[in-house]
């Protein structure tokens, strides 16, 4: 797993992570791994029966990725608990964050939710969300957040990073740099904050200082517009808040992800290229796409041919794939 002895197509294909159809092992995924060459795989209801058909599903896609020659996937799920849970019964079910009383709760949950996630092959959790809940019932994150206060999100979210990481699991905090303030659903359009750095280094960014010192493995960006940091690019597909902020001013050295390229906030205002072509100037090392076949293809072929006509993109593009195959290594490694 060596940066060296990965083809321009392999380089290109390590930074998507994808969703896919179905719930047994497809020509659909064949396709993914060996074809678009893909870094990982998200899994989503439309995925899940029980533990059996998801292990068989898991080690299905590692052991094809494998014989093809693929570096190993990223296996990655939503399981943040209470509201957003993709594995159902007999998988243990949790009240959700902003019913955790301490550090114990989060501790508990990320230790019983990394051993059932190992258990079925799934190797990267989308949690904690360490967006603060400013608003109280009024923000989008209400439901999904530890709280209001940033010193409590940012306890409760390091000790849900380090104890799912000490148990295997990679963590990838979201959503950078924090989208508590906003009522509007990124899922559905492009919200907008007014909002100054100064103000968010005092609040917002305090729980993702905190994880970047627990050496969380990821970070997912938000897809909105924070006008006083970039007027016109979300956080997804911003180079100043992907890479002048998160890279360069708070040291992050972990993988950084958008969120899902096909959510309304996205598709209602950018095509899949002209997103790419963002998040490769950006320094954003993966691509979300957790629906559309034809945007993930799109997506596979203006990473290697953007790579192949700028010399910059491809070292960026590198950069990138060590970050990931770095990872892979840590976590992955037989």
């Amino acid at each position: 797993m060596d940066i060296t002895n990965l083809s321009d197509e392999q380089l290109a294909g390590q930074r998507l992570m994808v969703g896919f159809e179905g719930t047994e092992f497809s020509r659909e995924l064949e396709f993914l791994i060996d074809e678009i060459k893909v870094g990982g795989i998200i899994l989503f209801a439309r995925n899940l029966i029980d533990p059996r058909q998801i292990k068989h599903l898991c080690f299905g896609a590692q052991e094809y990725a494998h014989s093809r020659g693929q570096p190993p996937l990223l296996i990655a799920i939503d399981q943040e608990g209470g509201q957003v849970a993709r594995l159902k019964k007999p998988f243990t079910r949790f009240s959700g964050n902003p019913e955790m009383e301490s550090r114990l709760d989060a501790e508990r949950f990320a230790q019983i939710t990394a051993k059932e996630l190992a258990e079925v092959g799934i190797n990267m959790n989308m949690a904690p969300v360490l967006d603060v809940a400013f608003n109280g019932p009024e923000s989008i994150m209400a439901g999904r957040s530890f709280g209001h206060d940033p010193p409590w999100v940012s306890d409760l979210g390091t000790t849900v990073i380090e104890h799912l990481q000490k148990n295997g699991i990679m963590s990838v905090a979201k959503h950078f740099p924090g989208i508590g303030r906003t009522t509007l659903d990124s899922h559905l359009d492009m919200p907008d904050l007014d909002i100054d750095l100064n103000t968010l280094k005092a609040t917002d960014l305090l729980p993702f200082e905190a994880a970047i010192q627990s050496k969380v493995a990821g970070i997912m960006l938000a897809h909105i517009r924070y006008q006083k940091l970039d007027a016109l690019w979300p956080a997804s597909l911003s180079p100043r808040i992907a890479g002048d902020l998160l890279r360069n001013r708070m040291g992050f050295d972990g993988i950084v992800l958008t969120d899902d390229l096909d959510m309304g906030a996205i598709k209602k205002h950018y095509d899949i290229k002209s997103a790419i072509n963002q998040i490769l100037l950006a320094d954003i090392d993966m691509a979300l796409i957790c629906h559309s076949r034809p945007d993930i293809e799109t997506a596979f072929n203006e990473i290697l041919n953007s790579q192949a006509s700028s010399q910059t993109l491809k070292v960026k593009g590198e950069e990138s794939a060590g970050r990931i195959l770095t990872l892979k290594r840590k976590y992955l490694a037989k």
